[in-house]
């Protein structure tokens, strides 16, 4: 069983982090076993397991490591060969992520993006459609 280390950043600001390995894009939620956490836990295998809806994220962030450096900032320079468009993705909360995605649609509840950045922490990234202001393709 792979487990992707992942970092669940909501709309309201909250941020949960641990490992998933039954996230699907097509799917209205999805699983975190966390290392620690809240009452809204349930116990799977002697981890503690929390289901997290898609609609209520900005977008689920897969990373190398779930501490990652808050202090650097990712300078979306590099090109992804084979990452498909390149794209700007624009939050309702300000941010701004470049990166380059093959599964862009607009009937979707969202679409993944590898930043433009392989030094980030990010690997990919599932960017919740609801939580975006705007999305540009970049020649």
């Amino acid at each position: 069983m792979i487990l992707n280390k992942v970092v669940a950043r909501f709309k309201d600001g909250r941020v949960v982090k641990g490992r998933t390995n039954n996230f699907f894009p097509n799917k209205p939620s999805f699983h975190i076993m966390l290392e620690s956490g809240s009452e809204e836990e349930v116990r799977v295998n002697n981890l503690k397991t929390v289901e997290i809806p898609i609609e209520a994220l900005k977008g689920a962030f897969f990373v190398k490591d779930l501490e990652g450096d808050r202090s650097r900032k990712d300078k979306y320079e590099d090109v992804i060969p084979g990452g498909g468009r390149k794209v700007k993705v624009k939050f309702f909360d300000g941010e701004v992520i470049i990166g380059y995605t093959q599964s862009y649609s607009s009937r979707m509840q969202g679409f993944f993006i590898v930043p433009a950045d392989k030094r980030s922490n990010n690997l990919r990234i599932f960017v919740v459609k609801s939580a975006v202001d705007e999305v540009t393709f970049i020649p």
